[in-house]
């Protein structure tokens, strides 16, 4: 059975940092596509961040220069670091893991950033 597990989430003051993980199994994140999505109330679910198998990484152009996003396969976990929050960034964060057609989602983790 795939799963995927978000950790990390929090309450966090403005201009302030936390680290949201994403723990695998099931699947072998190698060879997957890893994607942070984030959804805010009221707002459509948008991607934040991107790291491709081969480590190419792409990013929102909100969280640009704030956001890092990165993956350990060794063990099968992927990571963003969010630096220099904004109440903006007050989501829900989702990890995904895209190979092909097939993607599959965590439960998310309650990222809350208090102005």
């Amino acid at each position: 059975q795939v799963q995927l597990v978000e950790s990390g989430g929090g309450l966090v003051q403005a201009g302030g940092s936390l680290s949201v993980s994403c723990s695998a199994s099931g699947i072998d994140i190698s060879v997957y596509t890893m994607d942070w999505y984030r959804q805010a109330p009221g707002k459509q679910r948008e991607l934040v961040a991107r790291v491709t198998p081969g480590g190419s990484t792409t990013y929102a152009d909100s969280v640009k220069g704030r956001f890092t996003i990165s993956r350990d396969n060794a063990k099968n976990t992927a990571s963003l670091q969010m630096n220099s929050l904004k109440a903006d960034d007050t989501a829900v964060y989702y990890c995904s893991a895209l190979r092909g057609l097939s993607r599959r989602w965590g439960q998310g983790t309650q990222v809350t950033v208090s102005s």
